[in-house]
């Protein structure tokens, strides 16, 4: 058996921790009414969203009928916690809340557990007020299923609503995260209804909530060890096997991450 390392970042926390520029072009897709609002947004609302709209703290883009072809959904809406009365527009406290906060919903969103949303497609992105709204006192969150994740140049079309997309099992392969390339680090990732050569087939446990992060070489070596054991178990102990596995860093570990994934070398 070969292992084929990759250390790249968490969708789901990627989405929580990174602030990018802020603002929003007006291409023509945004609603004015909504771009330095103070009230929370509607929750449920479907929207046309891209890359480069997940990149930025606030969006204001046109909601659109969920009928209709859209790339996000709103599932989760609140208020942000106490401590964001006073915090920086960019505190780092409140990606940690919106971490944990949308992806727990996400899970319960989707039907799913830990381990099938490390493992698919979709992921979620957390917007705030704008900045000209935060000084005026808004203090909201909004989370939002996407189709696609971190590494995506354009995002799929969800169905009508999200809600329960992973709850059944077999999980849809449409939804479900493939690889095609000679390792898992740097292959793009696709839909497992695509032609690839590396599927995502379990993920564990890296430590529990309590726990300290043990450092990268620990991490690293215990995913190593138990994603051998366990890829060579879903692939029935054949006597040869590639494995691949997706291990994460002290920031996903700080904002609640205790998993890696799992990968094998298969087309099926």
């Amino acid at each position: 058996m070969r292992a084929r390392a990759a250390t790249l970042a968490s969708v789901l926390v990627a989405a929580a921790l990174v602030l990018a520029a802020c603002g929003q072009d007006d291409n023509g897709n945004v609603d004015s009414d909504q771009v330095d609002a103070v009230e929370p947004p509607q929750q449920g609302a479907c929207r046309v969203l891209t890359p480069e709209d997940v990149a930025l703290p606030s969006n204001a883009t046109k909601v659109v009928d969920c009928s209709t072809r859209h790339t996000a959904e709103t599932f989760a809406v609140g208020d942000l916690p106490p401590v964001a009365a006073d915090a920086a527009y960019d505190a780092e406290e409140l990606g940690a809340f919106a971490y944990q906060t949308c992806s727990t919903k996400f899970r319960e969103f989707l039907g799913a557990d830990e381990s099938t949303v490390l493992r698919t497609v979709v992921s979620w992105a957390w917007f705030r007020p704008s900045e000209k709204a935060w000084e005026k006192g808004a203090r909201w969150y909004r989370c939002d299923v996407i189709g696609g994740g971190e590494e995506s140049k354009a995002y799929a079309a969800l169905p009508p609503t999200a809600a329960g997309l992973l709850a059944q099992q077999p999980t849809n392969d449409e939804w479900m995260v493939c690889a095609n390339g000679p390792s898992v680090q740097g292959a793009p990732k696709i839909p497992c209804t695509e032609k690839h050569n590396w599927r995502a087939v379990t993920t564990i446990k890296v430590g529990d909530p309590e726990d300290p992060y043990p450092g990268d070489r620990v991490v690293e070596v215990t995913t190593r060890d138990y994603c051998s054991r366990s890829v060579g178990a879903w692939l029935g102990y054949p006597p040869a096997y590639d494995f691949g596995y997706t291990w994460f860093h002290e920031g996903e570990w700080k904002a609640g991450n205790r998993r890696s994934v799992c990968w094998a070398a298969t087309t099926a």
